[in-house]
């Protein structure tokens, strides 16, 4: 109260409504060391109710973790460690949340994840890995679609690492939730194949104990247990109202509230001595725990050191070199989407940690491993993952999955629904976790399925998102090089735009090396060390800008082509070698691309020009497609003398 008292911002009614079940939890059930928040094995708590922070900024100051007081009282001010709303990078915040269900779908993914390195790594004597994923979920949670998605699959693959506590308020910010959210949600999670309990009275500490010890003996189903609470509990008169939801009680409220609960009204910020003695037994509590397991680790180590080896390795992010070794070339035309397949299937051997799958899209993405096995109940070593058409959980998932020390995960679906994933693609650049996103499809070169799965603005959308990094190749080899830049890649997730239709080999021994990809742009060819005009293509498009560069370099132009497989990777690279690419004193530049023109302004600049897409596709074979929008050789061509002319 105190807090967003101070702040004159901020949701008091959950934290004071939520805080008995979550004494609970923290004091008797979790498992972690607030002296080191990044132990392996402790247990995951995910506050997915994010707007609630106060809560947990409340339970990791008591606690012991490193937020003061002093922390608290700046709530919500400019580079506080105490955000609006729990973010990753602060000790102790498993994942940032705020977004309503996101949380919910990132605790799916990391039971995943658990489940995985359980599976691959745990002996029957050595359980080094059996930490459990805890969360508080609210309302809002259940309402939004992604915590359906990710509540049904994790039903059905019996998640019983996953330990949810729904506080059921019964108010949203319009009102009670009679308002809009009626059904019934025992029955709605039982039909999804999780173990439910209901706890009547949230502040009954025996009963809550009781249901949170219960899910410790119920095996093979994710638990949800819903706890009836009270909203701004406490307050004489906005307790159970949308009033306590999101706006400060009030200096008058708060000190009827500290009254009402027999509290001094007049103190502040206080913390009896007698509460701090009970929260911080978790530092003992914690040290032990880490020191147990650790003797275990160390036994393990020395019975098992290749295993034990692999995995720290992998949690540093280091994965020798037999990965790259294992990168194929290619001589043959393909679709990037059949190239990142085999780019895949080579790799993915020699990176144990690598693991991931489709939204039941796997035939198209070519995002399935042979010799894999599914993950799935009972089978959790399995490195394939059939999502389902649940594109905004998976996104959400990986999420989760890239939360956990040394996971890598992918997830692949058509580039077009990549408008289903970006709520928690946007929390992955926030984050800069590191899925991969195998979106193929990219362009109207898709074809016959027409202008509703054909991806015209994806591309712009996409880059418009901080610390995400899209890569769209050009051909086969120039998608072995995007995926070593992917899992190479620390600062954000890789997003891979790929082709379904087939495209040309590029003659690197006329052309520039595709290794050059990593650095966003390069010159694939040119002509002469000055040039008049300089093409710039991505993907499918490299091979018309080639065909004109070719054409126009016979008539004497002097012309310089660049591949622009990734802004972003561009942009990185200094001056000098942006500089050297699109010099500044060349100002006839064309870029082409099959999707909006939005941004190419960037590098075309005020004499340049873009062959692009403003309107939606159409319904017809991927050459003809091609041809009426423009992507052709003889277009780039008049385009290109167009330009010069000017």
């Amino acid at each position: 109260m105190d807090a967003v008292q101070k702040a004159k911002s901020g949701h008091p009614g959950m934290p004071m409504g939520a805080a008995s079940m979550a004494y609970v939890l923290w004091t008797r059930h979790l498992k972690h060391n607030p002296a080191n928040p990044f132990w392996h094995n402790r247990d995951r708590f995910i506050l997915s109710a994010g707007h609630g922070c106060m809560l947990l900024y409340s339970l990791l100051h008591l606690t012991g973790y490193d937020l003061s007081l002093d922390d608290i009282k700046n709530f919500r001010q400019w580079e506080s460690k105490t955000p609006g709303h729990p973010e990753s990078h602060i000790p102790g915040i498993e994942t940032t949340t705020g977004p309503l269900g996101q949380g919910f779908a990132n605790g799916v993914g990391m039971a995943i994840a658990q489940k995985y390195l359980a599976a691959r790594y745990n002996k029957p004597e050595f359980p080094i890995i059996d930490y459990r994923m805890y969360a508080i979920v609210s309302d809002g949670d259940l309402m939004e679609g992604v915590a359906s998605e990710a509540a049904s699959l994790a039903g059905h693959l019996k998640l019983d690492n996953l330990v949810y506590l729904y506080d059921d308020n019964h108010i949203s910010i319009d009102g009670t939730t009679d308002l809009a959210f009626t059904e019934d949600r025992r029955k709605r999670f039982e039909a999804y194949g999780w173990h439910v309990q209901v706890v009547e009275n949230g502040n009954d500490l025996d009963a809550l104990e009781k249901a949170l010890h219960k899910t410790q003996q119920v095996n093979s189903q994710p638990h949800i247990i819903m706890v009836r609470t009270h909203i701004g509990f406490g307050s004489p008169h906005k307790q159970d109202t949308a009033e306590a939801h999101g706006s400060p009680l009030g200096e008058e409220e708060v000190k009827l509230t500290k009254k009402n609960l027999g509290w001094d009204p007049e103190k502040t910020f206080y913390v009896p001595d007698e509460a701090l003695k009970t929260f911080r037994m978790a530092l003992d509590t914690g040290k032990k725990e880490e020191e147990q397991w650790r003797s275990l680790w160390e036994k393990y180590g020395k019975k098992y050191p290749e295993l034990a080896a692999e995995l720290e390795k992998a949690r540093r992010g280091e994965y020798g070199e037999e990965w790259k070794k294992a990168l194929p070339a290619f001589s043959d035309a393909m679709a990037t989407r059949e190239a990142s397949g085999k780019v895949l299937s080579a790799i993915a051997p020699h990176i144990p940690t690598l693991i991931g799958g489709s939204a039941d899209l796997t035939p198209s993405n070519n995002t399935f491993v042979k010799g894999f096995e599914d993950f799935q109940p009972g089978k959790y070593g399995g490195r394939y993952i059939r999502f389902g058409v649940r594109e905004h959980a998976m996104s959400s998932i990986l999420n989760g999955m890239a939360l956990t020390d040394g996971i890598i995960p992918y997830g692949g679906t058509f580039l077009i629904f990549s408008e289903y994933m970006r709520p928690p693609m946007r929390l992955a650049g926030i984050m800069k976790t590191r899925p991969i996103y195998v979106f193929t499809h990219d362009s109207i070169g898709l074809g016959e399925d027409g202008p509703t799965h054909q991806p015209i603005e994806q591309l712009a959308s996409i880059r418009a998102i901080p610390n995400v990094t899209l890569i769209r190749p050009a051909d086969a080899n120039e998608t072995a090089a995007a995926w070593r830049v992917a899992i190479e890649h620390r600062t954000g997730p890789v997003a891979l735009a790929l082709t379904r239709q087939k495209l040309p080999i590029i003659d690197r021994t006329k052309y520039a090396s595709a290794e050059n990809l990593e650095r966003g742009a390069y010159v694939l060819a040119e002509n002469a060390p000055k040039p008049q005009l300089v093409l710039i293509g991505t993907g499918s498009e490299v091979q018309h800008v080639i065909g004109a560069y070719e054409q126009l370099a016979a008539e004497g132009i002097k012309v310089r082509v660049v591949s622009m497989p990734s802004w972003e990777l561009f942009e990185k690279q200094s001056p000098e070698y942006r500089e050297s690419v699109f010099p500044s004193n060349v100002k006839k530049r064309l870029a082409v691309e099959a999707g909006v023109p939005m941004g190419w302004s960037a590098y075309v600049g005020d004499e340049g020009a873009v062959i692009g897409i403003t309107t939606f596709g159409a319904s017809a074979p991927a050459d003809v497609l091609m041809k009426e929008y423009g992507f052709t050789v003889p277009n780039v061509v008049a385009r290109a003398r167009k330009l010069l002319e000017a």
